[in-house]
């Protein structure tokens, strides 16, 4: 796994001072549906061929089966929102320079199962059986 260095004077690494310098951009940024979707696709096309497919195929299935989320960008990676606040997201393994890609659920997601739930998964592809345990959790995010 690489290592990210941090800054003496701020204590942040570069990706983490990157990430926060887009989401700062994020809040700047027009709120119209169609100016988010486009941000969404943009990120997406950035990422390298192997995450630009998990991304694309994580779009697909909220699409489809969470059609009540919109596109948002989250600190500049893929997301997507109930009410502009994030619910799923992906974070690309390039981004913070780890070993494996994760998706993510934040507090609007209804995943809550007694007091302990886990709320990200590592992901290094997405097959027929990621596909399933994804689409799932989806699901119940929005449920």
């Amino acid at each position: 796994m690489a290592e990210t260095k941090k800054n003496a004077k701020s204590g942040f690494s570069a990706e983490e001072r990157a990430a926060m310098k887009a989401a700062a951009a994020e809040r700047k940024a027009s709120q119209k549906q169609q100016d988010l979707d486009k941000a969404l696709a943009d990120v997406i096309a950035q990422l390298p061929e192997d995450e630009r497919a998990m991304a694309e195929k994580i779009d697909a299935i909220v699409r489809e089966h969470a059609p009540e989320l919109a596109s948002k960008t989250y600190y500049g990676m893929p997301g997507w929102a109930r009410d502009g606040k994030i619910c799923v997201f992906m974070q690309p393994a390039t981004k913070f320079k780890v070993r494996y890609c994760t998706i993510g659920f934040d507090p609007t997601a209804n995943l809550d199962d007694g007091n302990m739930w886990p709320t990200s998964f590592a992901l290094l592809k997405i097959g027929p059986a990621e596909e399933e345990k994804i689409i799932a959790l989806v699901k119940r995010a929005v449920s």
